[in-house]
C-alpha cells in the first residue's frame, strides 16, 4: 500500500476529516445534527400530526436522510464532506417549506411551528458543518504535503 501513487492524497483527505470531526465542537455539531434528524423523523408522532400521512412520511424520510448525511452514514466520503453539508442545508430548507408544499391540507399551527423550528435548526447546523468542512479543507490545502507522509524505504 505504501507504494500506491495516491497515498499522500488519501492520507491528507483522512487527516482533513479528522481535523473537522475530532474537535469537541465538531463532535457536538455532529451529535446535535444527528439528534435533529432523528427528532424530525419522529416529530409527527411526538407532536401529534401522524394522521396527516403526507407530511408524516415526508418528515420521516427527510429526518432519516438528514441524520444519515450529517453523521457520515453514507460511508467515509472525506473529500465530499463539504457537499454533503450543503445537501443537508437543502433538507433544512425543505423542512421549513414542506407544510405549505406537501399535498393535502397539512399546514396547521403545530405542523408549521414544528417544521419551521426544526428546519431552521437543521439549516443552521448544516451551515456550521459546511463552514467546519471548508475550514478543514483550506487548512489541509495550506499544509505541506511532503511533510505529512514519509514512505518507508
Amino acid at each position: 500500500m505504501e507504494t500506491h501513487p495516491d497515498i499522500i492524497d488519501m492520507r491528507l483527505r483522512h487527516e482533513m476529516a479528522e481535523r473537522a470531526t475530532s474537535t469537541p465542537q465538531g463532535q457536538a455539531l455532529g451529535t446535535l445534527a444527528f439528534l435533529t434528524g432523528i427528532y424530525l423523523a419522529a416529530s409527527p408522532w411526538i407532536t401529534g400530526f401522524n394522521a396527516m400521512s403526507t407530511l408524516a412520511v415526508n418528515n420521516l424520510l427527510t429526518g432519516l436522510a438528514y441524520a444519515m448525511l450529517m453523521s457520515g452514514g453514507f460511508g467515509r466520503a472525506y473529500d465530499r464532506t463539504h457537499s454533503m453539508a450543503w445537501g443537508s442545508c437543502a433538507l433544512g430548507v425543505w423542512t421549513i417549506i414542506a407544510p405549505w408544499v406537501v399535498a393535502g391540507d397539512v399546514s396547521t399551527t403545530k405542523t408549521i411551528v414544528n417544521n419551521v423550528i426544526t428546519g431552521a435548526i437543521a439549516l443552521l447546523l448544516a451551515l456550521a458543518a459546511s463552514a467546519a468542512a471548508r475550514a478543514a479543507e483550506s487548512s489541509g490545502a495550506r499544509g505541506d504535503r511532503s511533510a505529512s507522509y514519509m514512505p518507508n524505504r
